[in-house]
């Protein structure tokens, strides 16, 4: 006989008092802690227990008794459903307070370090239309509302093309308006899906792995370029044809239409061929008096008006005179490398993606920047002391990592290379945390400057500079 399954509690009347890390809601419930979605502090509700652990809970709204007086409209009809643009129903003046009191709250719980006063975080100019790079799926298993369930009609075309629900490996929300990226990208994404279904293209299925058109990626630039990559699963020459010829037809001011035939298990392209269609395979970006490559897999910031403002800071923090030996870590296409390389003496930027370091090095020369290096490697095996003593010896560092921060290798050359200063810009303040306690060792932490790349999520940026004690 089975163990009867326990009954989880349910509260009533319940107020949000503030908001996690991972932008969920927080309310406190008898010394316990329970994480709630979609929710703002001030909102009373009823809240059912949907997992209980020893230390928190997580909770379902069954009913509101109060909305709060800060929660404001949701601009977009998807919102709640779609997993990105968490907190459009938080003022944005809400969003910069919660922010930086993230960063203060991780830097102290996670580094334990002292902290100078934290700047006053920077917000972004634009707070939609602000990304330069899309990614949508097409699937044949198109999210479908509880409105559409409850008609009991039969629903023949499940057709999507949008963004993954969240939890939901192989269910779509079908995007009539985005407000992450400017025009043409609506265009683009709708012209191509009215295409496709008008032919009765066929849509991925994550579970048969089958299906004409898998992806669609659109790029766009300060410049006014726009490139797009279409990702096919079937190879129908034919159909891949008419479909690119249409959208080429239908979009003026494609300066870059791509695609790709992807019948991997992922949706991940850099390994794959992406071949040009039209135009050209490339795009720039502009930033300051210089211009970026960026190709298919390219990486680059995906808020350019704010990536300026972020490397400005990075610039400012390294201080840099004009006789100074930079490495910059995590490089990418050599970004902040180029960005900051009038300044110093020499720039080293070290990256493991060797298409990247390509991009670098063609950055440089489109600049007329002579005084860059690029290397291609895994960080922890590079950077070591033969690296630095056939290099150079850097007095500054800037280090851009991933999410997961630094391995602990390059940590531990950092501190035997002990430059004078480090800047460490990051994406994720609970790593950047970890590292920060780590090589205070050698460094105390001397600036902090938030910068907000993502408004209605509660993603943040954060730059550190360090100083060698």
């Amino acid at each position: 006989m089975g163990r009867k399954k326990k009954q989880l509690p349910f509260f009533e009347k319940v107020e949000i008092t503030d908001l996690a890390a991972e932008g969920k809601a927080i309310a406190r419930i008898d010394d316990m802690v329970c994480f709630v979605d979609k929710l703002v502090p001030g909102d009373i509700v009823d809240l059912q227990i949907i997992k209980k652990r020893k230390k928190y809970m997580e909770g379902r709204v069954t009913a509101f008794h109060k909305y709060s007086d800060i929660r404001q409209d949701p601009f977009c009809k998807h919102f709640g459903v779609c997993g990105g643009c968490k907190w459009q129903h938080l003022p944005y003046s809400q969003q910069l307070k919660f922010k930086q009191q993230q960063v203060y709250d991780t830097l102290k719980r996670i580094g334990k370090i002292e902290l100078p006063e934290i700047n006053e975080i920077l917000g972004s100019a634009n707070q939609t239309f602000y990304r330069n790079k899309l990614e949508y799926t097409f699937s044949n298993h198109r999210w479908l509302s509880k409105e559409e369930i409850g008609t009991g009609e039969e629903i023949k075309d499940t057709r999507a093309l949008g963004f993954h629900i969240p939890g939901l490996f192989d269910k779509i929300v079908d995007i009539e308006k985005c407000w992450l990226q400017e025009d043409p990208s609506n265009q683009i994404r709708n012209t191509l899906r009215d295409f496709a279904l008008k032919n009765n293209y066929s849509f991925f299925s994550q579970r048969e792995h089958g299906g004409l058109l898998r992806n669609l990626i659109v790029r766009t630039s300060t410049t006014g370029e726009v490139m797009v990559i279409v990702v096919f699963y079937d190879n129908e020459k034919d159909k891949i044809e008419k479909t690119l010829n249409h959208l080429n037809d239908q979009i003026k001011g494609i300066s870059s239409l791509m695609y790709a035939v992807n019948q991997k298990g992922n949706d991940t392209l850099y390994d794959q061929e992406i071949l040009v269609f039209k135009g050209k395979d490339h795009i720039f970006e502009s930033l300051e008096d210089l211009k970026f490559k960026i190709g298919p897999k390219s990486f680059f910031q995906t808020n350019s008006k704010q990536a300026l403002e972020l490397y400005k800071i990075s610039r400012e923090f390294a201080a840099l005179t004009g006789d100074e030996i930079v490495y910059d870590l995590y490089t990418g296409t050599g970004t902040i490398a180029n960005f900051v390389a009038r300044k110093a003496k020499k720039v080293i930027g070290i990256e493991s993606v060797p298409e990247a370091i390509e991009d670098a090095f063609i950055n440089s020369e489109i600049n007329g920047i002579t005084n860059t290096d690029f290397f291609a490697g895994d960080m922890k095996d590079l950077l070591n002391a033969e690296f630095i003593k056939k290099h150079g010896k850097p007095d500054v560092i800037i280090t851009d990592p991933p999410r997961a921060g630094m391995h602990k290798n390059v940590i531990d050359s950092i501190l035997r290379a002990s430059p004078r200063r480090i800047v460490y810009v990051s994406c994720n303040p609970s790593t950047q945390a970890r590292d920060l306690e780590l090589l205070s060792e050698k460094y105390k932490v001397t600036s902090v400057q938030p910068v907000d790349m993502f408004p209605h999520t509660h993603h943040v940026e954060n730059v550190v500079k360090l100083e060698l004690i």
